[in-house]
């Protein structure tokens, strides 16, 4: 089926709840939940959310803090209102009512983890901000399910309120508790792991089920517990060989995940649900993405950063699916609301999963009609003091590892460089090591009027995507821009693409450097010399 998938150039998650569907209770029926299923899904869960925390280190959750609790929060407060009315005026009861508004407010951690980070989007700003508020929506549910257990399970009042107003204080001890073995105990085992690749990635495994398992316990989601396990872990020298050596590990297990997310599906009231289901799933695709576009624009965020953490909101969660459940064994609402909310879920997850993939077509299109969610506040301005710049040599858009590289050397060969990334971290990294560095879009034609076009001779792009660098070259030419264009590619298809649309020259990294090495190697030269790249400040100033 996935295969099947590629063959259709259909994403590989909506294959695999496919595969879920067909052979689930609604389909041949080999599938049905069991413990063997459901443990694969949750290791599966517990290391994907254990390798986003890895990636991420605590400077850029403090920085992302504001801004995730603000959205975070006021999506969550605006779906439930809207959808509880919308919900009531579909004819629900208002017990059932209020348990789809809630469920409407989740959006999935899981699926929108895996397709940031196959996108390679889960470090840039809206990747960073979207795993900021998809946790404080954990943390959110958590604290409903809490609320409805407690509820349901007919505890008095002041016992009631006495545990929700425990989950902080069990929060805080279990951050303070995992900080304190982090800071005194984590290194040193760490450290004689390492000496054996196997048991590193052993002791990493165990770690995030253990604090997994930690938070599952004190009330909290698996999801959080993995999550501070990966950070906790963030600023070790270990993080990468743990991070490459686990990835194929989380795909394989995730798979259980999707296929058994497709195998609950209930599938035999689509007929009597579907006017509903309909109104509520576009509700959650359009509605969801439009309040976090306009809290973004209010906190001074630009509109493609809005536009893009927006959309990963746009369907309800597995927790959604969890918190139906729940109600209907408490005896709050019938299976029919439970199979609208299933319903609702199969829709928003497969037409969201679409809506990210080809976020950034989607973005080029509806460019024109979001700038009226940037309220002229420049949050994202923080990082950049403005493109005021006398003439350079060259503009580099991108600074990652290749773009840095490529810095470095115009840099050492006297070339008067302006920096652009898009990642307020390689901003930053780039004005720390010297360099001329501002943070901007490629994709902004109003950003690229900003730049000094008139005063530099080479426009150069390390940026991977083709569709990117496809808008930025026709943007330039657009504003008149005479100066030479290089664009990186990473195929000589993508190459000639890229010339067509108006590129001087594409740069092939791997291509160059087997060129670069082959040469070498024939000259007979050492391989550890430095190679000469044929660059001196007449080629910046002059040709």
């Amino acid at each position: 089926m996935g295969a099947l998938g590629v063959v259709l150039r259909q994403p590989l998650i909506v294959a695999f709840i496919a595969v879920g569907v067909l052979v689930g209770p609604a389909g041949l029926e080999w599938v049905s939940a069991n413990d063997q299923f459901d443990l694969l899904s949750r290791l599966g869960i517990t290391l994907l959310l254990f390798l986003v925390g890895l990636k991420l280190d605590l400077r850029l959750i403090r920085s992302m803090g504001p801004v995730a609790l603000a959205t975070g929060l006021g999506q969550v407060v605006f779906t439930s209102v809207v959808g509880f009315a919308l919900a009531l005026a579909l004819g629900l009861e208002s017990v059932p009512a209020l348990y789809v508004a809630v469920a409407l407010t989740f959006s999935s951690t899981i699926i929108i983890v895996k397709l940031l980070s196959d996108k390679r989007e889960i470090d840039s700003l809206h990747g960073r901000i979207a795993v900021g508020f998809l946790i404080v929506q954990d943390i959110v549910v958590v604290l409903a399910m809490i609320v409805l257990t407690t509820l349901g399970s007919g505890i008095a009042a002041d016992r009631a309120w006495l545990t929700i107003l425990l989950v902080p204080l069990k929060g805080a001890a279990l951050i303070g508790a995992t900080a304190l073995l982090a800071r005194y105990l984590l290194a040193r085992i760490l450290t004689l792991a390492a000496e054996r690749g196997e048991l590193l990635v052993l002791f990493a495994i165990a770690w995030a089920i253990a604090l997994a398992t930690t938070a599952d316990l004190l009330g909290f989601s698996k999801e959080v517990g993995a999550f501070i396990a990966g950070v906790t872990l963030a600023s070790t020298p270990y993080r990468q060989a743990i991070g490459a050596r686990l990835v194929s590990l989380r795909d394989f297990l995730l798979l259980f995940f999707f296929v058994d997310l497709g195998a609950r599906l209930e599938l035999g009231l689509i007929d009597t649900q579907a006017t509903s289901a309909i109104v509520l799933s576009l509700f959650v695709l359009v509605g969801n993405p439009l309040i976090v576009m306009i809290i973004m624009g209010v906190l001074g965020y630009r509109k493609r950063t809005g536009f893009l953490a927006g959309l990963t909101v746009a369907q309800i969660s597995e927790f959604s699916l969890i918190l139906g459940a729940l109600g209907l064994s408490l005896g709050h609402i019938d299976r029919e609301t439970l199979g609208l909310i299933t319903l609702v879920g199969l829709i928003t997850i497969s037409a969201s999963t679409y809506m990210i993939l080809y976020s950034h077509p989607l973005y080029e299109r509806l460019a024109p009609w979001l700038t009226l969610f940037e309220r002229g506040g420049d949050h994202e301005g923080r990082h950049d003091a403005g493109v005021e710049h006398g003439p350079v040599d060259v503009v580099l858009f991108g600074l990652g590892r290749y773009g840095m590289e490529i810095a470095d050397n115009l840099q050492s060969a006297g070339c008067r460089l302006l920096g652009v990334d898009f990642d307020p971290e390689a901003v930053r990294l780039g004005n720390a090591r010297g360099i001329a560095t501002h943070y901007g879009d490629a994709e902004d034609p109003e950003f690229l009027t900003q730049l000094p076009l008139g005063q530099t001779g080479h426009i150069v792009s390390t940026v991977r995507d083709a569709d990117i660098n496809v808008l930025m070259i026709r943007a330039l030419r657009a504003h008149g821009y005479a100066g030479r264009i290089l664009v990186t590619a990473h195929s000589h298809a993508e190459a000639e693409q890229l010339l067509a649309a108006g590129a001087d020259g594409a740069l092939l990294p791997f291509a160059d450097a087997a060129r670069e090495a082959a040469g070498r190697i024939v000259s007979g030269g050492d391989c550890t010399d430095t190679p000469s790249a044929g660059i001196s400040p007449t080629n910046c100033h002059g040709t």
